[in-house]
């Protein structure tokens, strides 16, 4: 059974913008806000981070935002309540991005079956080892119509983006670089070059570039050689200091489109 994700790529294949915040940051409340505001906005998938207390994947903005969120209260089961107050108001898919240790304490089949009920449309778990998504994972992800959604980086070998690619049903997050999350102004030649190498392997999932995306010249090019970015620090940034939540994403979003 196809979800969101797989609609939206069957009728769009070009400049997918997905734009990526934390759940309860700046403040508890504001998920709900974000997420309608980035659709009225023009984006095309809203990621939303499960806050953990170690996220060593991801640069000090996500960081900061991780550690606000927590100390605001965020938890597990309220995120899914705000799932689930988004997808009344907004049409576009919802994934949600974090590290395994919250979603084994809340159980996997469990977290699967109440993500999907919240109107959850895929998960991505970068610290998800593959053989354990085939033992724990697959098989709930695959009754709750959850796409799986993976990493590959520049070090990735071809063998394991091939079996990542065998193993995806959303689509591939192409990492820019092999360091933490945070946003550069441009690519360099060596990244260029990864990307070009994406592209020859004719993969059959579409891959989106994220890590390094902060501007419409880094999206832009993004979006030479993948289906589209992804946003995440620019726009936690943006967030922290905004004044007025609505007007603001509005005119973020805008920009980088």
């Amino acid at each position: 059974m196809k979800n969101r994700i797989n609609y939206l790529f069957e009728k769009k294949n070009k400049e997918i913008l997905s734009i990526f915040f934390t759940a309860g940051f700046p403040t508890l409340n504001d998920t709900v806000t974000i997420a309608i505001a980035l659709e009225k906005a023009g984006a095309d998938i809203i990621e939303i981070g499960i806050p953990f207390s170690d996220p060593v994947a991801d640069g000090p903005v996500i960081q900061e935002s991780n550690k606000i969120a927590l100390d605001n209260g965020m938890t597990v089961k309220l995120l899914l309540q705000q799932a689930k107050e988004i997808r009344r108001h907004v049409q576009i898919p919802i994934l949600l991005m974090g590290y395994l240790n919250p979603v084994y304490q809340y159980g996997v089949e469990r977290f699967c079956r109440d993500a999907s009920d919240s109107g959850v449309d895929g998960l991505i778990l970068p610290d998800l080892p593959l053989d354990e998504f085939e033992k724990d994972f697959k098989k709930p992800f695959e009754e709750n119509n959850i796409a799986s959604v993976f990493l590959i980086s520049p070090t990735t070998s071809e063998d394991r983006i091939k079996k990542i690619d065998k193993l995806s049903t959303g689509f591939i997050y192409a990492v820019s670089s092999s360091s933490t999350t945070g946003a550069k102004k441009e690519f360099s030649p060596e990244q260029e070059t990864y990307f070009k190498k994406l592209q020859g392997l004719k993969l059959k999932n579409r891959f989106l570039i994220g890590f390094g995306i902060s501007n419409q010249q880094t999206f832009i090019k993004a979006c030479t050689y993948a289906s589209g970015g992804i946003v995440g620090s620019a726009f936690i940034s943006l967030l922290k200091s905004a004044k007025d939540l609505d007007t603001e994403v509005v005119n973020f979003v805008k920009t980088i489109k």
